[in-house]
């Protein structure tokens, strides 16, 4: 089984940490990453830094910014996983979107993921209509494409998407950007419900989960949860954001 695989098959509740390759510094990304996994992630998310980041909320989108500034780039951060890779077996996740992956090429960008260590891609702006072939490529070189559903997705679409994903799928909690407000847990319960009936696959949630609460609530209702704002907003001016994201991390964990 791949580790993607590995880590669903278990009902255990997940916490899945999100971080901005390259922020706040260009070397900050594998002392973060291994802090994260020291701390008890089961998966970690890393963000490819992109000039328009349309699912991105401010937060997030600052650090991209601050990322770029510091020159980070595809190829450094693939260069950066492989050194989280070799220090860790934590399930590692590139979210990133479509344009810095075709002006590489989509081929050989996989390939790459693939020879570091990368366990599955989320492209927020791909749509699942035009996803593919490129999920064809990623399957074949066992790399997991992980699509998105959002509140708005029908039922059967939501089925479609599984099928296409086939390991696991990423449950957008509201519709809008990253740190956002959360709806009300009837329309979440509800949609999250829906999201289980339909898919074949785990999947996780994510957006606007900010505390061991929220972590503990979506859990019940998914396989997992994805924190990301909550978490640069603690690096951000911190003296020391390896510290500050693992007790942030423990704090999620109930630990």
């Amino acid at each position: 089984m791949s580790r993607l695989q590995t880590l669903f098959s278990s009902p255990k509740e997940k916490v899945i940490p999100f971080i901005t390759a390259g922020y706040p510094h260009i070397d900050s990304t594998v002392d973060l990453a291994l802090a994260c996994a020291e701390a008890g992630a089961d998966m970690i998310e890393i963000g490819i830094p992109f000039s328009d980041p349309l699912a991105d909320g401010p937060v997030i989108q600052s650090s991209s910014q601050k990322a770029l500034e510091n020159g980070i780039t595809v190829e450094k951060i693939l260069q950066q996983v492989r050194k989280i890779r070799n220090s860790t077996d934590v399930p590692l996740v590139l979210m990133g979107y479509i344009n810095p992956i075709f002006r590489l090429d989509c081929e050989l960008f996989i390939d790459y993921c693939r020879e570091v260590g990368v366990d599955g891609l989320i492209i927020p702006d791909l749509p699942f209509h035009e996803a593919g072939n490129f999920c064809e490529l990623a399957k074949a070189r066992d790399v997991s494409p992980i699509l998105l559903v959002a509140p708005n997705t029908p039922g059967e679409q939501i089925k479609t998407i599984s099928e296409l994903s086939q390991e696991l799928i990423y449950a957008v909690s509201i519709l809008g950007i990253t740190g956002n407000d959360l709806a009300s847990k009837e329309a979440l319960t509800e949609y999250l419900q829906r999201v289980r009936n339909y898919s074949i696959t785990p999947f996780i949630v994510g957006f606007g989960i900010k505390s061991r609460d929220d972590v503990t609530w979506f859990n019940q209702f998914s396989d997992g949860a994805v924190v990301g704002s909550a978490i640069i907003e603690r690096i951000n001016g911190s003296a020391s954001p390896e510290t500050e994201v693992k007790v942030f991390i423990k704090m999620l964990k109930g630990e």
